[in-house]
């Protein structure tokens, strides 16, 4: 067990450090001295099943890993995974399954528990202390935990005094306002809508996510430009392609099973453009691990044809520097521009026209950091495709001017007709395995008038018409008091959102803060004066209820609904379905409500009859999600029907921000290794950037290194720069040569979210500028 840092103000705040001590990550820690090579071997294939034997191991669930990977993602019959949302096999294949799923799963399926006699021997204090790999790495959670301040420990509860504690805490809040309701990505469909249903009726519309840090801005641009928060591309559109743009996303440690898909393209002659200011792996070659040939005889199939490295926050230029280009092209080739598409689908086509021609190359080379003779490159292979799809992740989300790239994404689909058409479209990748799902069934401050006319109808409710607090919205109230409960279903909240030392100190000043779990980290460490741990199943396990085995359902990022099935025991006899939490919890909170709370746990079919009669697109839930592959909602843009005032698609004509960073100063993005999932960290290596043994690293462009007099490996002080003038530093992290932008950076989450300030978000979509801070880089100070 490494030990904590005692130069650091808060010991949770590990991965800052103080001058002269180098910083502590999120990882399990290493005597092993850091190292990198060259390593470009394929994504995926044997390196991939290596280190799934190694997890399977290390946990000593060989047996039951296994198992698992046979049943994971398959329809009716399995579970979904509970890591990314790409969308499951409609073919019925039997190993539809990416490493980090299975190291997923793995991590959830543990044997090592963590009970009353482990809370007895430790107090909040001393596990404060500890590295987050350290407090996962204890196992699954068993019983409701209750925190005494006298001892410094969690003491357990019974579920119905814990329900009680939460219901007495709500009522007495003199505004329903004073409570936030926070969910991760992983909540099942049916736990999503009684988790709104019970924020709702007890009246607030406070119901951050994360979402509101993640693809915020591309729901925000999609419903401007085109009336749907969502993508219109699905896998079949992905499968006839002839061109993929993928931007702003490592796939081989995001979305590991794109990989097949890209393969696939490859195969077919499809081109297939990386756009990330980091080359990655996903962008290479790889072996598909369910494709047995290829494995026997080490056989790989490339999945890039073109890299481009724009700066950070150089994809708008980018984007508009190629749509330029279509414009010049356009009076000698007509079919640079579907002007039969653009005047039947569009509005603002003239004024977007203007926008593009008037921009100078000048400009758009300065601010993408890409030549003007890459970009007519690209520009050549989107005007020769008749069918594209561009999809992004958070590279470009997670960007002071991130609603207007997005928006430009939408534009160049536009001029060249690639909605509404088989192998066209945009698609957004999305990072969790239902986090679309959960925007979808309610998880969201600014309902539509729509929705909520819906709810009271079939609810008989009265919910609050006023917009809630997104995530940054919910750490000010906390910080300011204005909320004073706070639930998390799920997730990692403290150590997901920017400005830790700010975040902390919110979240103590709450009076009650409940962590709704599987295992043990660093929010139950981080808490208000009164605290609870409630404890629920996986989606391995079995979810019995009175009426027997119930199923949940799930969205992918690609709009389809399936059911998922777990198979495995749970930890305990002790531990909750989180349908069952939530109704427990909402029944104490409002004791005279009418809902049904106690018999929509009884049955998920009855959950799911009344959200058909609310959600749009739910018509027939309960018959159309047994059907084979499930369904998939309907997108009226893919049909051409724009819900937007014009009733047509939007274009926009966003200014070319300033993206450079001031003179002396770089620009710096996070991002994950690839041995983690979102805040969750399996080891300090990261086998495809070719890292071993160091997480509390920056990555750096060798001429940037040479001109700052910055060795290899050398130790290197980071300050960032906040819009409002103040500064936030971590110490003694490694500086790393790799291949990305001069004057650009990247380093680990969630170490390096020390670095974002709680008042440095995008105008935009309110998103915290995770991959946009301005930093100084200096030689570590001894």
């Amino acid at each position: 067990m490494d030990t904590p840092n005692p130069a650091t103000p808060d010991i949770a705040i590990r991965s800052q450090g103080a001058p002269g001590v180098p910083a502590l990550s999120c990882g399990p820690g290493s005597d092993k001295k850091p190292k990198q090579k060259d390593d470009h071997h394929p994504s995926a294939g044997w390196g991939a099943a290596r280190s799934v034997g190694k997890v399977l191991f290390s946990s000593k669930e060989v047996l039951a890993g296994t198992r698992a990977m046979l049943t994971m993602n398959h329809e009716q019959s399995g579970f979904d995974c509970p890591g990314c949302a790409w969308p499951d096999d409609r073919n019925g294949l039997h190993l539809d399954l990416c490493e980090n799923g299975i190291k997923h799963v793995t991590w959830e399926m543990t044997s090592k528990r963590v009970d009353r006699d482990f809370f007895a021997q430790h107090t909040v204090t001393e596990l404060a202390g500890w590295s987050d790999f350290a407090l996962e790495d204890q196992g699954r959670l068993t019983e409701p935990m209750v925190y005494d301040p006298a001892t410094d420990k969690y003491l357990p509860i019974d579920w119905d005094d814990a329900f009680e504690m939460v219901g007495t805490a709500m009522r007495a809040l003199p505004d329903p306002n004073g409570a936030a309701f926070y969910t991760s990505g992983r909540l099942s469909n049916e736990a999503t809508f009684l988790y709104q249903l019970w924020a709702r009726e007890f009246g607030t519309n406070n119901l951050p996510d994360c979402s509101n840090m993640c693809h915020e801005a591309s729901g925000r641009a999609l419903q401007a430009a085109l009336g749907t928060g969502k993508g219109t591309a699905d896998i079949d559109d992905w499968n006839e392609a002839e061109t993929l743009f993928v931007m702003g996303v490592n796939a081989a440690s995001n979305a590991p099973r794109m990989l097949t898909a890209l393969a696939e393209a490859h195969r077919r002659g499809a081109h297939i453009v990386h756009v990330n200011p980091l080359v990655e792996a996903a962008s290479r070659r790889t072996i598909v691990p369910h494709e047995f040939a290829a494995m026997a005889t080490f056989h790989a199939t490339e999945t890039g044809t073109f890299d481009v490295q724009p700066r950070i926050g150089g994809d708008l230029a980018l984007l508009r520097g190629i749509a330029k280009v279509l414009f010049e092209t356009y009076p000698t080739d007509p079919s640079a521009i579907d002007m039969d598409f653009v005047e039947q689908n569009t509005s603002g086509f003239e004024a977007y026209r203007n926008c593009c021609v008037s921009e100078s190359w000048a400009d758009i080379v300065h601010q993408s950091g890409v030549d003007e003779a890459t970009i007519r490159e690209v520009a050549e292979i989107y005007r020769r495709s008749n069918k594209s799809i561009i999809s992004w992740c958070l590279g470009l989300t997670q960007q002071e001017h991130a609603v207007d790239t997005v928006r430009e994404i939408v534009n160049l689909l536009l001029l060249k007709g690639n909605i509404g058409r088989p192998g066209t479209g945009p698609s957004p990748v999305r990072g969790h395995s239902n986090v679309q799902g959960n925007r979808t069934c309610g998880i969201d401050h600014r309902p539509t008038p729509q929705f909520l006319d819906a709810l009271a109808e079939a609810c008989h409710i009265d919910p609050p018409r006023a917009h809630g607090l997104d995530t940054v919205g919910t750490i000010e109230g906390m910080h300011k008091q204005a909320v004073s409960v706070f639930v998390g279903m799920g997730g990692n909240f403290a150590l997901a959102t920017p400005d830790p030392a700010y975040t902390f100190e919110a979240l103590r000043k709450c009076a009650l803060t409940v962590q709704v779990s599987t295992k043990l980290n660093r929010s139950h460490l981080v808490h208000g004066r009164a605290a609870l741990i409630l404890p629920c199943i996986g989606r391995t396990e079995r979810d019995e209820q009175r009426t027997g085995l119930q199923s949940v359902s799930v969205e992918d990022a690609m709009s389809r609904v399936h059911l998922s099935k777990g198979s495995k025991r749970p930890p305990s006899r002790h531990v909750k379905s989180e349908p069952a939490i939530i109704a427990g919890l909402a029944r104490a909170t409002l004791p005279g409500s009418d809902t049904a709370w106690e018999d929509y746990v009884d049955n998920y079919d009855r959950i799911r009859d009344v959200m058909a009669r609310v959600i749009s697109g739910f018509e027939d839930f309960n018959l159309r999600v047994r059907e084979r592959n499930g369904f998939r909602i309907a997108q009226p843009a893919r049909e051409l029907r724009f819900l937007t005032p014009s009733e047509r698609a939007e274009f926009s004509t966003a200014a070319l921000g300033d993206v450079l960073p001031p003179s002396g100063y770089m620009m710096l993005g996070t991002m994950r290794s690839h041995d983690q999932w979102n805040t969750t960290v399996y080891s300090d290596n990261d086998r495809y950037r070719g890292v071993k043994n160091l997480r509390t690293l920056v990555l750096m462009n060798r001429r940037d290194l040479e001109r700052m007099g910055i060795p290899e490996f050398g130790a290197v002080d980071i300050t960032s720069f906040a819009k409002d003038g103040t500064t936030r530093q971590v110490y003694g992290y490694t500086a790393i040569a790799y291949d990305i932008p001069e004057g650009n950076a990247a380093g680990y989450m969630p170490e390096l979210n020390v670095l974002c300030p709680i008042g440095d978000f995008s105008e935009q979509s309110n998103q915290p500028l995770m991959k946009h801070l301005t930093v100084k880089i200096v030689a570590a100070r001894r």
